[in-house]
């Protein structure tokens, strides 16, 4: 099986179909079926880190593919219970904006729209990341990020549609953070990434040090791939209880409908291909984890196409045209 995903990959290599490749770890029942590193040039967030040679222990953005790691930590968070259920009133932990608290509208606010992107107020990530323009970016230049979030102008009721909205993550990581005492990258690397045996990442913070729940991490695919593999085996490690398993099936409930089509539970997309469940995680520049449970297969795939109008052909490419083809 190996062999023939090398071969395949190697000829939508030279047949320049997948611009940009990074490197692909992929796992089928706790075994690598395709391990491939390459070069090119990359960046962390917005700063070059010129042409890298990757291997199976070199650091990758995986941008808001962090989203789909940060609700992981949630569900975590919520079975200690430190952190509110979703359907819990969202201002009522953040007593510090009594003046949005007032607003009957925002008041109806839940959790639950935060973890489903469907706060129903007004944003904009259709623009580049390094436009202050860009809603993400905007919040991070903001002087206090999570009024920023908050008191965004109200467009609809919130449930009413899916909206992508790295600011409803962010609100997930400050009541993480307030609920266990910790920054996400503590808590991530005490309960989740030490159990994994995840000893080496870093995790990106805006200019207030507060790390972005939304886009920060940064992981080895390898890595990358054995969160895929917790996700399988619906929250267990190695027979230790890592991420509560009815959090992982509620997580992926499909809730609401992405503007693409896909979709979309707790901080993750659900879709279908060539008749098989995919769940997916996914990052700019065409930063992948799937997990596919009736396969019992994951694949991580990281590339450096950021901002790309066509960045999500590669990781899909690699997908439908070197690992699905080979577990038949």
């Amino acid at each position: 099986m190996t062999t023939q995903m090398r071969d395949r990959l190697d000829h939508i290599r030279r047949a320049g179909q997948v611009g940009g490749l990074h490197a692909v770890a992929a796992v089928r029942g706790g075994h690598t079926v395709l391990e491939y590193y390459g070069a090119g040039e990359d960046f962390a967030w917005g700063d070059s880190l010129g042409v890298v040679e990757f291997g199976p222990e070199t650091l990758h953005d995986i941008r808001s593919v962090t989203k789909s790691v940060t609700v992981l930590l949630y569900g975590m968070a919520l079975g200690e219970g430190l952190v509110p259920p979703p359907a819990e009133p969202l201002l009522q932990r953040f007593p510090q904006y009594p003046d949005l608290a007032a607003d009957p509208r925002r008041a109806r606010l839940t959790v639950e729209h935060a973890l489903t992107m469907s706060l129903g107020v007004e944003w904009r990530e259709d623009l580049p990341y390094n436009s202050p323009a860009n809603a993400e970016i905007a919040m991070e230049l903001a002087p206090d990020r999570y009024r920023y979030i908050l008191q965004r102008p109200i467009l609809e009721p919130p449930g009413t549609r899916w909206t992508y909205c790295g600011g409803a993550t962010a609100l997930l990581g400050r009541l993480i953070a307030d609920g266990t005492g910790q920054s996400l990258p503590q808590y991530a690397q005490a309960v989740l990434f030490a159990p994994l045996g995840i000893d080496s990442f870093e995790w990106m913070a805006g200019a207030d040090a507060v790390a972005s729940a939304a886009s920060g991490l940064r992981l080895a695919p390898r890595d990358l791939a054995r969160l895929g593999e917790l996700v399988l085996a619906e929250g267990t490690w190695d027979g230790q209880r890592v991420v509560p398993a009815d959090w992982i099936r509620t997580m992926l409930q499909p809730r609401v409908q992405t503007t693409w089509g896909a979709q979309y539970g707790y901080q993750w997309y659900i879709e279908s291909i060539g008749g098989h469940r995919l769940l997916t995680g996914m990052g700019n520049g065409g930063q992948r984890l799937f997990v596919l449970p009736d396969l019992d297969l994951t694949a991580a795939i990281t590339a450096g196409n950021y901002d790309d109008p066509h960045q999500w052909q590669t990781p899909l490419t690699v997908l439908e045209q070197v690992i699905l083809p080979a577990m038949d």
